[in-house]
């Protein structure tokens, strides 16, 4: 809720809007564009300091029910 706000979202929204976020907060490594560096509100989903975006939906998804 922290990242994407308050709701119920399909999986693809929520993977849309966490993207949405790691683009408006510049989060992509310059070097790397699939690798993301957590801010504080990321790396509580992360559960790390960085992750790739092939990662991205199975991290995601331990987060939804």
């Amino acid at each position: 809720m922290a990242v994407i706000g308050d709701g119920t979202y399909a999986r693809t929204e929520v993977v849309k809007k966490i993207w949405d976020y790691i683009k408006a907060n510049n989060l992509q490594d310059p070097a790397d564009k699939r690798s993301i560096k957590a801010d504080g509100k990321l790396k509580e989903v992360f559960g790390k300091d960085q992750a790739t975006m092939f990662e991205l939906a199975g991290i995601i998804g331990k987060h939804l029910s």
